[in-house]
């Protein structure tokens, strides 16, 4: 399954089949397995929950300010789990890999990026806010469920650790301050959890955490 999320307000769950045996390169197909209206306004991001296998959770956020969470087993209602409080558009969000409990996401020109507990709806766990320009990636730790890099327009990426929650995270545990552009994107290797991927500019970098 893979899951988009369009500017019509909806998202949309695609089953993908090849057809082929393990090996053979194909031609990939695919069927709506259902479509939502999942916000008021544009939707701008959405991510699966490890919770159920990974495939039957999910949430979304979107230019209506909110975080919405959905069941593929009970898709008549959703769950609001945060709205900004200026309903200021949300742009990114991202799924604790090892933790479904925590989400992460960011608003539109933000420089901090806001943790949520889905047990406690509406009210941020911890707000992550040492970047001096806006926040364009989030990537959790695929080994760690305390861990989350965030990068941005500051030339930044930095590694937090949220172990302390609910207290206060003054400060990021590790930062790269090196680049020589804004950051656009953040990813953390999945099968390599030592090395982190950053672009900017027309570069892609490795960096080794």
């Amino acid at each position: 399954m893979i899951g988009t999320s369009s500017i019509d307000t909806t998202c949309t769950i695609w089953g993908l089949e090849t057809g082929q045996p393990l090996g053979r390169v194909s031609l990939v197909t695919g069927h709506v397995k259902t479509q939502l209206i999942a916000h008021d306004k544009e939707v701008y991001d959405i991510a699966f929950s490890r919770a159920g296998g990974g495939r039957d959770m999910f949430a979304s956020v979107g230019a209506d300010g909110s975080v919405r969470m959905f069941d593929l087993r009970h898709l008549e209602h959703s769950t609001i789990i945060y709205e900004d409080p200026q309903h200021t558009p949300l742009l990114r969000l991202a799924w604790n890999k090892q933790d479904p409990n925590y989400l992460a996401t960011v608003a539109m020109d933000a420089c901090e990026v806001i943790i949520l507990d889905v047990r406690v709806p509406c009210t941020p766990v911890a707000r992550l806010n040492n970047h001096r320009a806006c926040v364009n990636g989030i990537a959790w730790a695929p080994h760690s469920s305390c861990h989350i890099c965030t990068a941005g327009d500051d030339h930044q990426a930095l590694i937090w650790d949220i172990q302390q929650m609910p207290r206060a995270i003054e400060d990021p545990i590790l930062a790269y301050t090196a680049a020589e552009g804004e950051i656009n994107q953040i990813q953390w290797g999945a099968t390599q959890p030592d090395w982190i991927a950053i672009c900017y500019n027309k570069a892609l970098e490795i960096l080794r955490v």
